[in-house]
């Protein structure tokens, strides 16, 4: 078997079938030096091997050169000539081997050293392992390019070596079902991004989107590695292109559990959902030093990205969690609503024990018939979904609209509402994008939508008009309308004007619309006669 160049395999990964011909290369050189068995570090005298097979017709060698403290191969097409015998027992180099593996396994297991790992459990945050231990089935990942290194020899970088490159890659199964991930090492020069870096990311995604199963990406890192230069900022482009590519056709999640800043942001930004670490995750293209620099804004960290900023104000992510636990344990709920891909047969379905059929007196008292009187829509949405269960998608953005994933009847179902608690249910700027996105998520994952509508119009005033009310309004309206998978509307007490057809009214071909007792349907809540 022929193994590639040294640029992937420069850490000799492939020796099974190697080590025969590099133990009958250099054995003579150990023999003649008297040594009793090879150092940790190997550094090979260079020298060629030819190697003593014609399989398809072309004539090979084996180029065995020294550089730094690991042996990397080159295949070059030379003159074949037959292997001179070489006495002796290769069972000494191919132990030392195996040591020499078990200690870069050792040293990737470690990262970037057991003091740095010491300072992330301080701050009360888990390493990139112990992350993919808790989101993963017991014992299910299985790592891919465990040793794979960078290659930049510049400013000196040829002294720091780390297998794995500051991120871990790999997949496995999160309730049975199968799931790819990287985990970003911030251990490891501070999680910073490198080309090779990249191929690892790139490499997950490509075989998700071939295989047909979510990404999920645990982030925690302080942007492109600098020592690189354009390098890492390619490799940053390569991760984008795989965000479009994979965008509609599986699910990508990202959760952002420590830094995050430049233009490591834009490919979370990219993915369907958004978490983040309270307290310890923060997003944002500039951090406070040049925010200061250019503005004279002085600014934390936390105000300028933390996760109440993104949750309640930019709308950058999708909830937050109090602990790298807590979030994970949630991320395996999450996936459990969700199907592996955009084909429908994916759709997960879970066995309830929740009639369709039962009764809900307390559906009579939640709806009060005064149109004035708010009420809290996420209690209707708890009666009427299996078992009360639902997960909720921007709680914290936008309170005037409920958005969230479901099951009925054990199938999963995407719940939007309108929530007179807040605004009265009136729908804005925020309400209308946060909406609109997660319509048409369901769309293209094929999740049927179910709309609870108790809404008296679009949110009046000059900061909605200026922000473009319309513009936003109508991306929910074009959602709905252009979504085709099955569309179940409720009127639960009051349709007015516009906002009446934007969601998701019969005249945008909903499949079955209905009318809670005492529903009122109008072009305008005024009297005008």
């Amino acid at each position: 078997m022929l193994c590639p160049g040294g640029r992937t395999y420069k850490k000799a990964l492939c020796f099974f079938d190697t080590m025969k011909i590099l133990a009958s290369a250099t054995r003579q050189f150990y023999q003649s030096s008297q040594a009793p068995s090879l150092p940790h570090k190997v550094k090979f005298a260079a020298s060629v091997v030819q190697l003593p097979w014609d399989t398809h017709n072309f004539k090979s060698s084996l180029v065995i050169r020294s550089k730094r403290n690991y042996a990397s191969t080159a295949w070059q097409r030379t003159q074949r000539v037959a292997l001179p015998e070489v006495a002796g027992d290769p069972s000494i180099i191919k132990s030392a081997f195996r040591e020499r593996l078990d200690a870069e396994r050792a040293q990737a297991f470690l990262g970037g050293g057991q003091k740095r790992i010491d300072k992330i459990h301080a701050r009360g945050s888990l390493t990139a392992r112990e992350r993919l231990e808790l989101l993963f089935d017991n014992e299910s990942f299985h790592e891919l390019d465990q040793l794979k290194a960078h290659r930049c020899t510049e400013f000196g970088m040829d002294e720091k070596e780390f297998p794995g490159d500051g991120v871990v890659t790999g997949h496995g199964t999160i309730n049975g079902r199968v799931v790819y991930a990287f985990s970003q090492d911030f251990t490891v020069l501070g999680g910073s991004l490198s080309e090779t870096h990249a191929e690892k990311m790139c490499k997950v995604m490509d075989m998700a989107m071939r295989v047909g199963a979510p990404v999920i990406g645990l982030n925690d890192s302080g942007g492109a590695r600098i020592q690189e230069g354009v390098d890492s900022l390619g490799g940053y482009a390569e991760v984008f292109q795989r965000n479009v590519d994979a965008s509609g056709l599986i699910p990508q999640i990202s959760v952002i559990m420590g830094p995050c800043a430049g233009g490591a942001v834009y490919s979370p930004a990219m993915t369907d959902f958004i978490f983040m670490v309270e307290d310890t995750s923060y997003m944002f293209v500039t951090g406070p030093e040049v925010v200061k620099t250019v503005t004279n804004e002085t600014v934390t960290k936390e105000d300028l990205g933390g996760a109440r900023v993104h949750t309640a104000k930019s709308g950058v992510a999708h909830g937050s969690f109090s602990n790298d636990v807590t979030a994970l344990r949630s991320m395996r709920r999450l996936l459990d609503f969700l199907p592996a891909s955009n084909d429908k047969n994916t759709l997960p379905v879970k066995e309830t024990t929740d009639p369709a059929d039962r009764l809900v007196p307390s559906l009579e008292r939640l709806v009060p018939d005064d149109p004035n009187t708010p009420y809290n829509m996420k209690d209707v949405i708890r009666e009427t979904v299996d078992n009360g269960d639902f997960f909720e998608i921007m709680p914290a953005m936008a309170q005037n609209i409920v958005t969230a994933f479901a099951r009925m009847e054990g199938h999963t179902v995407g719940v939007i509402g309108n929530n007179p608690l807040t605004l009265a249910g009136c729908l804005d700027i925020d309400a209308s994008i946060k909406a609109a996105r997660f319509v048409r998520f369901c769309d293209a994952f094929n999740i049927p939508l179910v709309t609870f509508v108790d809404v008296p119009g679009f949110l009046p005033g000059t900061g909605q008009e200026y922000g473009g009310i319309i513009r936003h309004g109508a991306k929910l309206l074009f959602a709905y309308a252009e979504a085709n998978v099955p569309k179940v509307t409720v009127i639960t007490r009051k349709a007015y004007g516009g906002a009446y057809d934007v969601m998701s009214s019969k005249h945008l071909r909903g499949d079955c619309n209905y009318a809670w007792p005492g529903a009122e349907v109008a072009v305008s809540k005024y009297n005008f006669c």
